[in-house]
């Protein structure tokens, strides 16, 4: 979909769109329409239940004197709430799902100039909104029906200062482009996206300046990372470590760069732990927080961000086979330390152990923070409304707090503790990979702090958000990409160009 940015004019097809807000108090264009149409807008919402709350929408007939216009929408606006950038965005959301659900190919959306408002911002905010919901994964649908696939084709904002709304956008729609690529990855099946792909596609960073190595397992084994090979050893698929750099700042050349980790378990059958069969294709978006490290590497990269930043993504397949790692196995990490794994389903923190390790070893990073689907017990806690967030440094847990609320990407803190580190302890080894049924989120989390050595640490659960079943106003249903632009808002707010 072609998303543009106009001076206002009154459009010669498609649906205009404008604003009403609570109250039914018409918006400047809104008013000027209902002139011309003889007061078509006002009957129509006194025929309805419209009035103008927020995100309400009203589709009317376009009246005769309106040339080849097909229909005008208004657009509830709610009592205007200055500076609030989610609830515009969800707005171009629900915009463009409307216009889809009735089968319009154009529009155009009078961005009115409210008070204490910043139109060209806005008018940016809300084409955002509209391209984040235009997504859609259909690669593999054949024999669709017309009446089935989005209809729309073009979305005009008219503002004054198309200009700046334009330049307002510019970075915005590169965030989208991150979104995308993660969207896309956690959606593909895993006999397309396995860790030699999921790095191909890594590789494609390049063209936008990321310096992208990955590690194969003879690389690995040499450095120690057994307990990542470990996982991957049952399977055909061979395990890599992707290492992405993005080096916006130079003049911060000298220090310390940013470091984001993910998992990315390509395909997840829990290897000789098996899952149950019911749910298991779900597996496909284990790789869910390396998706979103790659998407988040190319939304910064994108839009030029002056930040250096480390991006990791360790990528496995765990599979049961004759070659598989077993239950009650014991395995030396890289860190040195040993883990005896009680289950070979419990099989991301073994990556991500490694990959933590590996990068505060060469890296040194002023702070790590990884995401994963890493367990059960997060959805058991929070559902799918927050990730969970285990951190062992304040500022950065509200720093990462407040980047979710602002975005709309939700985090929960959950609490870490000795008690809880107690319950990885075992006897064969320096510790076991699952601490039981009670508080396995926790425990998760704990293993995880067993390889940070003191930096300051940061692990997002994302097991319950990363797929959704329904759709949101940004957000289609599927894959989510939770956590780029929490992310992305986060590296914005506090340390690009430091």
């Amino acid at each position: 979909m072609k998303i543009s940015f106009a001076a206002p004019r009154m459009p010669r097809s498609g649906t205009v769109v404008v604003a009403v807000m609570d109250g039914r108090k018409m918006s400047p264009h809104a008013i000027e329409i209902d002139k011309q149409s003889g007061g078509a807008i006002k009957r129509a919402m006194e025929a309805s239940r419209f009035t103008g709350k927020s995100d309400e929408t009203l589709m009317i007939p376009a009246p005769p004197n309106m040339g080849d216009v097909s229909r005008v929408m208004l657009i509830g606006v709610g009592k205007p709430r200055p500076g609030d950038r989610s609830v515009r965005q969800n707005r171009g959301g629900v915009i463009l799902a409307a216009l889809n659900g009735v089968g319009e190919q154009n529009a155009s959306f009078f961005v009115n100039a409210f008070k204490g408002k910043d139109t060209a911002l806005a008018a940016a905010d809300l084409a955002y909104g509209a391209r984040l919901r235009s997504y859609r994964f259909d690669k593999y649908r054949t024999k669709e029906k017309p009446e089935q696939k989005p209809s729309m084709k073009e979305l005009t904002l008219l503002v004054d200062g198309p200009k700046a709304a334009e330049k307002d956008f510019e970075p915005l729609d590169k965030i989208a482009e991150g979104v995308f690529f993660t969207r896309d990855l956690v959606s593909e099946p895993a006999n397309v996206i396995y860790p030699e792909s999921l790095a191909a596609e890594a590789k494609k960073l390049a063209s936008l300046g990321v310096e992208v190595e990955v590690l194969d397992e003879k690389q690995m084994k040499t450095l120690g990372m057994n307990m990542l090979l470990g996982v991957a050893q049952g399977s055909t698929r061979p395990a890599r470590l992707i290492v992405m750099q993005w080096k916006g700042n130079p003049r911060a050349k000298n220090k310390a760069p940013l470091a984001f980790l993910g998992k990315g378990v390509t395909f997840d059958t829990g290897g000789i732990s098996i899952k149950p069969a019911g749910g298991m294709e779900d597996m496909k978006w284990d790789m869910g927080g390396a998706g979103v490290v790659i998407g988040l590497m190319k939304a910064l990269a994108g839009r030029k961000a002056r930040v250096n930043v480390v991006g990791i993504a360790g990528c496995v397949e765990n599979m049961p086979s004759g070659a598989a790692q077993r239950p009650g196995d014991i395995v030396k990490s890289m860190s040195g330390q040993t883990v005896e794994v009680i289950n070979t389903d419990a099989e991301g923190r073994l990556v991500l152990g490694d990959a933590l390790w590996y990068c505060q070893d060469r890296f040194k990073p002023q702070f790590m923070i990884n995401l994963a689907t890493l367990t059960g017990a997060i959805i058991v806690a929070l559902g799918h409304d927050h990730a969970g967030l285990f951190a062992n440094n304040d500022q950065l847990a509200d720093r990462l707090t407040a980047a979710g609320k602002a975005v709309e990407e939700k985090l929960w803190r959950m609490p870490l503790g000795d008690g809880y580190d107690r319950m990885i302890d075992t006897d064969a080894a320096d510790m076991k990979n699952i601490g039981g049924r009670d508080a396995g989120s926790i425990t998760a989390a704990q293993f995880l702090q067993r390889f940070v050595n003191g930096m300051p640490w940061a692990h997002l659960d994302i097991a319950g958000t990363t797929w959704s079943k329904k759709d949101t106003a940004i957000v289609p249903k599927g894959a989510t990409a939770f956590g780029v632009r929490l992310l992305e808002r986060f590296v914005a707010d506090h340390y690009e160009g430091k």
